[in-house]
Parts: C-alpha cells; structure tokens; sequence
C-alpha cells in the first residue's frame, strides 16, 4: 500500500505540473480530491481495514491529501499570475486619448453654492465648522434655548432615534446650530464660523424636503452689535447674487436662541417671471438672524455681561433655487442625470472672489 501512495503521488504530481491552465487544473483535482477521486477511494478503504492497518494507512492517506491539496493550489497560484500578467500586456489603455467624447462629471448645484459660500466667509474672516448629523438633545434643543413644550421638540416635525438603554433619544439634527453650540463649549471667542451641513425634519412638498442643506453663521466677541450683522450680511449677499448693492429690510421675528431675533428681506424685482436681486421694488424673505440669547451663552459657559455675537441661518437648496432659477426643491435629490446635465457645474471650475464664484 505505501508503494501505491508513492505512485500515486508521483502520478498526480506529475499532472498537476502538467496543467497549463485553471480549467486543466480543475479537472485534475476532481479526479484526485472529488468525491469519486483516486485519493478519495484510498480514503474509503480506511473503513475496511484493522484498527492497526487504519494506524498506519491513515496518517499516510492524509499526508497524501494535504500535499496534493498543496500542490493544487500553488499551481494555482502560479496560473493565476500567469494569466493575469498576460491580461495587463493585451489591455492597455492610452491615457493620451482625449475624453470629450466620453461622459463628463459635474458638481451638483447643492455643492456649488456650498463652496460659493465657503469662498465669501473665507474673505470676511470665518472658519468652517461641521458637526455630526445624529445630535443630542441638549446640542440640538436645550442649550439652544428652546423649551420642552416647543413645537419643534414634537415627532410630528423632528426624526427621534430609538431611545437607548438610559431612555435618553438621540436626534437627527434640525439645523446646524448644534455646531455653534460646540465650538462655543470647545473654543474661546473670538469666534466666528460658518456652518453648512444636511439638516433633517418631517416636511415634504415643492419648497420642503425631509432631508436639505442649511448654513449657519455665528460671531462671538466682546464689541458685537447689530450693525457688525448687517454689514456682514450685506457683503454675503452681494458677493453670493454678485451684484454692486443689496437693499436689506429688517423685520423683528421670534427665535429662542437669538434676542432680539430678526428675519431679513433683500430688496429684488419679479418682473419677467424670474427673481433679480438687489433692484426693483419688492421684498423676499432670505434668511433668520438676531443677537445670541444671553442664556445660549450661559449654557456654553459664556459670560454674557462680557460677550455677546450675533447669528443667522438659511437655506442652502433655497439660496441655489434663487440664484440659478429653479423652481422645485424636489428635484435636488431626484437623481436625474438630465436635470444636473442642465444645472451642473465643470468640476474644475472652482469658485472665486476673483474669478467669479458660478462660472
């Protein structure tokens, strides 16, 4: 029997060399190693045999198998390369063709004004700040001031999170003040950002979408008025619309984390069925802003008899809808390769204060 093993081994040896491909090299192990292989029929007599017989053949038998199992998958690494390196010499590809004809990428409109945005509050000084999209509920509600009872707080208009084991649910923020209320816990003033980012809430038709972009800005120092807001408000705005002047009109609202809270309206015209800002006789509404509550200072660990910072949020989906005419906000996060064929930026073509921000 230790000769037949011998034999065998060598004969099967001699045929796994003799493989020249992955196919050959199959075949050469079913017939060895499948179930009706010559190794495997050795294996079965093991159940014939006498318990000394079985001593002895059974190591045999199983270093017969271990070493053909072996040697059919070093060949097989072996054809592998083989056959991979004769795949990278047939397909080449020049990488001196030209690519007009070929499909071409391009930045969505959403981040376009994003990095529009970034280009501005760079210039005038701000940083950008991010913050996660799944919030707690004291970044996202209470140290913003906004109290239990407020309707913001409902499901009916915020996305909650299964509670976790302390009964405590986690938030799918509802704007991106949560960021300010992290730099202001983490960072000494003087402080001024910017804060773009997705923004979550249970809404949806032509000028709503459960999920959409919002930008935040925030300033905290020791000398901030209501003045230092609308001038930066003012440059933001004309270097966005890129137009000479913007008219503003500001008009007192109710936020809980601004006092006083304000919403602004730029001076634009509808004629034409199209918006053109900064001429004409009517009003839009852009953007919330007010002074920074004393109290959102406070729960940051702010003294407020020393510092105070003005802060505005709006709409990214609904400053690109201004701006580049479109008039569905569904459309955004439709997917459709026409519409972003149509609104679509060349993705080189960066915006900038000097060379333009929507090229």
């Amino acid at each position: 029997m230790q000769e037949q093993i011998a034999s065998l081994k060598a004969e099967i040896s001699a045929q796994i060399a003799a493989a020249d491909t992955i196919t050959a090299l199959e075949d050469v192990r079913v017939a060895t190693l499948g179930k009706k292989g010559s190794v495997s029929g050795l294996m079965k007599n093991l159940g014939g045999m006498s318990p000394d017989e079985r001593k002895v053949m059974g190591p045999a038998l199983n270093g017969l198998k271990t070493e053909v199992a072996n040697e059919l998958a070093a060949r097989k690494d072996v054809l592998e390369s083989a056959e991979l390196e004769a795949r990278l010499a047939e397909e080449r590809v020049d990488v001196t063709l030209p690519v007009l004809d070929h499909p071409q990428g391009s930045i969505h409109p959403v981040s376009q004004v994003m990095d529009e945005i970034a280009e501005i509050f760079a210039n005038l000084g701000f940083d950008v700040a991010e913050g996660p999209d799944i919030e707690s509920d004291f970044h996202n509600f209470t140290a913003l001031n906004i109290p239990e009872e407020h309707p913001a707080r409902q499901d009916h208009d915020t996305f909650y999170l299964k509670p976790d084991a302390d009964g405590n649910r986690k938030v799918l923020r509802t704007h991106t003040s949560p960021v300010q209320i992290r730099t202001m816990l983490s960072k000494q003033p003087p402080i001024r950002i910017i804060a773009p980012g997705r923004t979550y809430r249970s809404d949806s038709d032509a000028t709503h979408t459960p999920m959409f972009h919002q930008v935040e800005g925030l300033v905290i120092d020791k000398d901030t008025h209501l003045g230092h807001l609308k001038g930066t408000l003012e440059a933001f705005l004309k270097a966005f619309f890129e137009v000479d002047a913007v008219t503003l009109r500001l008009r007192p609202s109710y936020f809980p984390f601004t006092e006083p809270s304000m919403e602004v309206d730029v001076q634009c015209s509808f004629e034409g069925g199209s918006v053109k800002i900064g001429d004409g006789n009517d009003w839009l509404e852009i953007l919330g802003s007010g002074m920074v509550n004393p109290r959102v200072l406070e729960n940051c660990d702010l003294d407020p008899t020393v510092y105070q910072g003005f802060a505005f949020g709006c709409g990214i989906d609904r400053l690109a809808m201004l701006k580049y005419g479109m008039n569905d906000l569904r459309a955004f996060f439709d997917g459709d390769l026409r519409w972003l064929r149509h609104y679509g930026f060349r993705a080189l073509d960066l915006p900038t204060l000097a060379g333009g921000l929507s090229r």
